[in-house]
C-alpha cells in the first residue's frame, strides 16, 4: 500500500491526477480532429487580350503534272508475251509495236479460214454453173420452173456460205494482227506492267502510255475543304523551280473519295507549256479564298498554346480580371493561319485570355499575372591600374672569403 510522503494533502494529489488526465483527453482529440486544408497556390498565368488581325495565310497544296489521257494499253486478244520492245520512261511515235504475243495459234486460225474460203468458193461457182445449165434446159422447156428455181436457191446459199467464210477469214486476221501492241499515239511509257513470257488475258493492262498533249496539275483536298473548290475556278500553279508562275482551271473533281486517304482528287488544266510528267507544282486560289475567310480580312487568332481539348471541343481558358479567376470558354477553330489559330466563334475584342499554363489549371481557380524577372544589375568593375607595388627585394648574401 502506497502511502503520501510526509507534508504532502490529499487534495494537492487529486488535483494532480485530473491534470495528468485532462491532458491526455487534449491529446487524445488533437490526435483524432481532421488536418485544415492546405490552401490551394495561386498560380501565375501569361495572358493575352483578343483582339482583331488581318489574315495573312493562304491556302497551299501540292500537286504533281500528270498527262490529260494517260492510257493503259493491253492486247485484244489473250496469249503468251514473247517480245517487249519499250522501257518504262521511252518515247514512242504513233504506230510503233509496244510488244508482241505468240501467233503461232492466230496464225494457224488464219490459214483454217482461208481453207474455209477457198471450199465455199468452189461450192458457189459449182452452184453458178448447174444453174446456168438449167437456164438453158429451162428455156428449150426440158425442166419444169421449180427444178430451176431449186438450182437458183442452192445457188444463193453457196453465196452466202461464201461470204461467211470470206468474213471469218477477215477476223482471224485481225485477231493475228492484234498480236502486236500498237501504240494510239505519241506519248511517254510511264510503266510497265507485264514481262515476256506472261500469259495475259485479253485486255490486261501491259504498258501505260501518257500521250503528248495537254497537261494537268492533279492534287487532294480533304472532305471539309472540297465545298472551297468548283469547275471552272482560276487557280495559280507555280512549278517547283520555275521563276515564274502560271494560271489554270479547275478541270475535274473526283466524285467520291479515295478509300485509302478519304480525299478527293481535283485536276487542273494548265496552259500549253512542256511541263515535265511528275513535276511537282503548288497551287494557290486566287483571290485569296481561305477555307471561307478572304484574306486581309479581320480575323481573330491566337496561338495553339492557348487552346486545349476539353470533352471533344476546343476551349481556353478566360480571366475575370476582377476577381482573378479563369472560367472555360468553348471556341470554335476556323483555319490556320501560319502558326495561329484563327477562331470563327466563343471569343470577342478585349477579353484576356491565358496563353501559357493551360493544362494545370481549373474553372474558378485564383491566379496572378506572371512577371517577367529583370536580371540583377551587376556592379561595375573595378578598373584595373597599371602600376603594381615594387617587390622587395632581398639583400645579397655577402660572399665567402676566399
Amino acid at each position: 500500500m502506497n502511502r503520501l510522503a510526509p507534508g504532502t494533502s490529499v487534495p494537492f494529489v487529486v488535483q494532480l491526477w485530473r491534470g495528468g488526465l485532462l491532458l491526455g483527453l487534449m491529446g487524445a482529440l488533437a490526435a483524432c480532429s481532421k488536418p485544415e486544408p492546405v490552401a490551394e497556390p495561386v498560380r501565375a498565368v501569361r495572358v493575352l487580350t483578343v483582339g482583331e488581325g488581318s489574315l495573312q495565310a493562304t491556302a497551299e497544296f501540292a500537286g504533281e503534272v500528270r498527262a490529260k489521257v494517260e492510257s493503259r494499253l493491253g492486247f485484244r486478244v489473250p496469249g503468251k508475251i514473247t517480245r517487249r520492245l519499250v522501257e518504262n520512261g521511252e518515247r514512242v511515235k504513233a504506230g510503233q509495236v509496244l510488244a508482241e504475243l505468240d501467233p503461232q495459234d492466230y496464225a494457224l486460225a488464219s490459214d483454217a479460214a482461208q481453207a474455209q474460203v477457198q471450199a465455199a468458193l468452189t461450192n458457189r461457182d459449182l452452184a453458178a454453173a448447174d444453174l446456168k445449165r438449167f437456164k438453158e434446159l429451162l428455156d428449150k422447156n426440158f425442166i419444169s420452173a421449180a427444178e430451176f428455181e431449186r438450182r437458183e436457191t442452192t445457188l444463193k446459199a453457196a453465196q452466202a456460205q461464201l461470204d461467211q467464210a470470206q468474213v471469218q477469214l477477215s477476223s482471224q486476221r485481225n485477231q493475228a494482227a492484234y498480236t502486236r501492241l500498237v501504240a494510239d499515239a505519241a506519248g511517254v511509257v510511264t510503266a510497265i506492267e507485264a514481262e515476256p513470257g506472261q500469259v495475259v488475258a485479253a485486255g490486261m493492262p501491259v504498258v501505260r502510255l501518257a500521250q503528248d498533249g495537254a497537261r494537268d496539275a492533279v492534287f487532294a483536298v480533304p472532305e471539309d475543304k472540297l465545298s472551297n473548290w468548283r469547275v471552272g475556278q482560276v487557280v495559280a500553279v507555280q512549278l517547283w523551280g520555275a521563276a515564274q508562275g502560271m494560271s489554270g482551271k479547275v478541270r475535274e473533281i473526283s466524285g467520291s473519295a479515295d478509300p485509302v486517304s478519304r480525299t478527293f482528287a481535283i485536276k487542273v488544266a494548265l496552259p500549253d507549256v512542256q511541263a515535265p510528267l511528275g513535276a511537282t507544282v503548288t497551287i494557290v486560289p486566287q483571290g485569296g479564298a481561305r477555307a471561307g475567310v478572304v484574306v486581309g480580312t479581320a480575323v481573330i487568332k491566337l496561338p495553339t498554346s492557348a487552346l486545349r481539348q476539353e470533352g471533344g471541343q476546343s476551349t481556353v481558358w478566360v480571366l475575370d480580371t476582377t476577381t482573378m479567376t479563369v472560367a472555360s470558354q468553348v471556341v470554335e477553330v476556323e483555319t490556320a493561319d501560319g502558326n495561329l489559330a484563327v477562331i470563327k466563334s466563343g471569343l470577342r475584342p478585349g477579353q484576356v485570355v491565358v496563353r501559357a499554363g493551360v493544362h494545370v489549371l481549373s474553372p474558378g481557380q485564383k491566379v496572378s499575372l506572371y512577371q517577367e524577372r529583370t536580371p540583377a544589375a551587376t556592379p561595375p568593375a573595378t578598373p584595373a591600374t597599371n602600376a603594381a607595388a615594387p617587390a622587395a627585394v632581398a639583400p645579397e648574401a655577402p660572399k665567402a672569403a676566399k
